[in-house]
């Protein structure tokens, strides 16, 4: 009886965290599909890695240049209004996508002008959510609301191939673009007639400027060398993740074994593998070292994962890799996004968190393109005029996507290096005894 009555005490405590939860993330699941579908529409169109890597490099060029700006104006706005506008701005660009596959026009060109548009929505859109949780949620209930968070994007990754790949089959993508658009209009009217999102008391009557504003988040992350490391070094595992979301379709696409069926399945694993870790994190207590379990889930994810792609030769072997890297992350993410709740004051989330995005997320459109130019340029022209007796054939084997498992190699040596370097930094580890 008493743990029924903390469940149904916790639930009226989050209850309109959970409505905007389950409803965003059902949105997220059809713009999750749409993406998919034209990551593959795009790689069928000219069969390159940078091509497909071009698509995020546009989402997140805008994303990192604009953000701490926009991070200030997200604090000064009211958030609810904020969301509502970007999600329909996204919406719109989704509308535009369906319009120009309807009429025959699509082209790559406006896939990396729409992705680029987006990007630039989302500059107010993520600080504004993220700030929205922390409104919406008790402090105690930090680390359950992170590991739900986790849960609901690892179901997202899950579906997404299974539900997108049943759909193109059966009705195409346009089909995907129409779902996501209904996805979309559920998450709209929930925010709009159901959610309220408190205000934030500003305890100082003093107006700033954009540029003051934006200067206060950058100065705190000066004042917190701990909290601007551990960004730092999120920002060196982004561009090995980058790199390495830039190869995989590459390889599985190409590779002996491989094809879009694999690559659908390999996305589930991964959701799959990333669900399981999430319900570990809403389960289990607070660590002892919140900080330990970052740098060394991120060190377990780094060693194997890249290197079992890197030779491996079978879906069974990527598949394995997949569970044994992603296993851990929604872990990591969770402790992480406590400690950041718990240290930044909630007046100042909007500008930190929009600072943090730039330093931390920069990596990813230069490890998309240096993934997508190594690949195309380097790591497969090389591949291709290795004989059957190299040692190279030998260890990642020969044909088309070769070159990408050799990339993976590197890969692999980068993270455990980065991993290995930043778990000695004396300020992360002054964070020992914060966010707990």
């Amino acid at each position: 009886m008493k743990n029924i009555k903390n469940i149904k005490t916790t639930i009226k405590e989050l209850q309109l965290f959970l409505i905007l939860w389950i409803t965003q993330s059902f949105s997220s699941l059809g713009s999750s599909m749409t993406s998919f579908a034209l990551v593959i529409w795009s790689y069928q169109q000219k069969g390159s890695a940078l091509t497909t890597s071009l698509l995020s490099i546009c989402s997140y060029a805008p994303y990192i240049l604009l953000s701490i700006f926009a991070g200030a104006l997200s604090d000064r706005w009211n958030k609810k209004i904020t969301m509502l506008v970007s999600d329909s701005f996204a919406a719109l660009t989704t509308i535009a996508v369906l319009i120009l596959l309807q009429t025959g026009n699509l082209e790559i060109w406006h896939l990396y002008i729409l992705n680029a548009l987006n990007g630039l929505m989302n500059t107010v859109q993520q600080p504004a959510s993220d700030v929205s949780v922390s409104l919406l949620t008790p402090k105690k209930h930090y680390q359950k609301v992170s590991g739900m968070r986790s849960f609901s994007y690892s179901l997202v990754t899950v579906l997404t191939p299974v539900i997108a790949a049943a759909v193109l089959a059966f009705a195409g993508i346009k089909a995907v673009i129409l779902f996501d658009l209904i996805t979309f209009s559920v998450a709209f009217l929930a925010l709009l007639f159901l959610v309220h999102i408190p205000t934030i008391i500003e305890k100082t009557e003093i107006k700033e400027t954009v540029l003051q504003s934006a200067k206060q988040g950058l100065r705190y992350l000066h004042d917190n060398r701990g909290i601007l490391n551990l960004i730092l070094f999120l920002a060196a595992i982004n561009l090995t993740a980058s790199m390495y979301n830039a190869a995989l379709p590459a390889m599985l696409l190409s590779r002996k074994g491989g094809g879009e069926t694999v690559l659908g399945i390999m996305n589930t694993i991964t959701g799959v593998a990333s669900l399981v870790g999430s319900i570990i994190v809403s389960l289990a207590p607070a660590p002892k070292s919140r900080v330990r379990v970052i740098c060394n889930t991120l060190l377990f994810s780094m060693g194997t994962e890249n290197f079992l792609l890197a030779f491996g030769k079978t879906p069974l072997v990527w598949c394995i890799g997949a569970v044994l890297g992603w296993l851990f992350i929604p872990v990591m993410n969770a402790n992480m996004d406590v400690i950041f709740r718990n240290k930044i004051p909630v007046e100042m989330q909007g500008r930190v968190y929009s600072a943090r995005n730039t330093f931390q997320f920069f990596t990813i459109p230069v490890g998309y393109f240096i993934g997508g130019v190594m690949v195309d340029k380097v790591f497969e022209p090389y591949m291709a005029k290795q004989s059957l007796e190299s040692i190279w054939i030998r260890i990642f084997g020969e044909g088309k996507g070769s070159g990408a498992a050799m990339f993976f190699s590197v890969i692999a040596v980068i993270g455990v290096i980065t991993c290995l370097v930043f778990r000695r930094n004396k300020h992360i580890l002054e964070l020992e005894n914060d966010g707990k």
